[in-house]
């Protein structure tokens, strides 16, 4: 909307200054900003409103959490869709994964304000169900917008793009986004853990996006396809950076609120499709390597010795941060910095790994 008023106001008044709203920086900047300050200001005015919490499971003191208000992930993500919609001169593909993660929301929220939690199996239902969707849409624009109707993966150690059918595109993304979901949710059990690992993610998504894949000179210069729609997928990511900072300010440790369900589901559906858009789905390592280790080995050791009868890891717990506070005697403070530092080390490594051995 504002893109589109500052083009109107240049045609129908010459007003030069309206040029700036035409700038991505600058629809970044507003957007992070407007992001930030309406749930720093608007978030607390709503905590009477929204359920509370039932006493999580993997917290270092579930009867302090028991009783705080939580699901504030349906105030913040349904302010980051208005502000897309405000900010975003947004295309078809971005309009179905921004319509997706409001509904990943959603699914979350009904599960925070139910009396008795929904079942995994439900949940997971649903989830697969939208990762799938999510895939489908994203192999389809995609391969629209191509200028030979192929969908390519770029990869590291190879210097040219490699074509992906549509079986293994849309497999690989349900995967992924699937996964993504359930290991964001499972790291939401320490205050401030999870939204600091995810604004992280969301940070080097939202610099790959504005400054390497959007950019078509750089992206060349790294032989890395470059993404039309690049600074557009910027403006979406940091409208989440605001957010989710606006969030953060009132989840850093000890929490006022919690993100819930409808928080967690729908910023794993987002970074898990944000990672497909880059066209590398080994990005997923470098974004959200402890949020997979931290809870997705949870997930696979469940899954064994349910399915399989197979024991992996018996003398650890999951999700790890669980096993770091109850067995090595961290603090919850000393779990999410050392866990960020550990992520930001993989970061900086496997980026360099994917831009450069090539």
């Amino acid at each position: 909307m504002l893109y589109y008023l500052g083009e109107f106001l240049q045609k129908s008044f010459g007003f030069g200054p309206a040029r700036l709203l035409q700038s991505f920086a600058v629809l970044i900047v507003i957007a992070l900003y407007l992001g930030f300050f309406i749930c720093y200001k608007f978030m607390p005015r709503i905590y009477d409103k929204l359920p509370h919490d039932r006493g999580r499971e993997f917290t270092p003191n579930p009867e302090a959490a028991k009783g705080k208000p939580t699901g504030a992930g349906s105030f913040f993500i349904t302010v980051f869709v208005i502000i897309c919609t405000l900010c975003v001169p947004l295309s078809p593909l971005q309009v179905g994964i921004i319509t997706l993660t409001w509904l990943s929301m959603v699914t979350g929220y009904l599960d925070d304000r139910s009396v008795t939690s929904w079942g995994e199996y439900l949940k997971g239902a649903l989830d697969l169900a939208i990762s799938l969707g999510a895939s489908i849409l994203l192999y389809v624009c995609i391969s629209r917008t191509s200028s030979d109707g192929i969908v390519r993966y770029w990869l590291p150690f190879i210097a040219t793009p490699l074509a992906v059918p549509a079986w293994l595109y849309i497999t690989v993304g349900t995967i992924l986004i699937w996964a993504s979901i359930n290991t964001t949710n499972c790291t939401d059990g320490v205050d401030g853990l999870s939204s600091t690992l995810i604004l992280l993610a969301l940070m080097i998504l939202g610099f790959l996006f504005y400054f390497v894949l959007g950019h078509k000179d750089l992206a060349a210069y790294l032989l890395v396809p470059s993404i039309p729609t690049g600074a557009t997928w910027g403006v979406i990511t940091f409208a989440m950076v605001g957010v989710l900072m606006g969030y953060l300010w009132h989840n850093a440790f000890p929490s006022n609120v919690m993100m819930g369900d409808a928080g967690s589901r729908a910023l794993g559906f987002f970074i898990g499709a944000a990672v497909l858009v880059t066209g590398n789905p080994f990005m997923f390592l470098a974004t959200s390597s402890i949020i997979f280790v931290n809870g997705g080995m949870g997930l696979i050791k469940v899954a064994l010795l349910r399915f399989f009868k197979i024991k992996i890891f018996e003398h650890t717990r999951f999700p790890l941060h669980d096993h770091m506070r109850k067995n090595r005697g961290w603090s919850a403070t000393q779990v999410l910095i050392k866990f960020l530092i550990i992520q930001l080390l993989i970061s900086i490594f496997a980026i360099g790994i994917f831009f450069k051995v090539r």
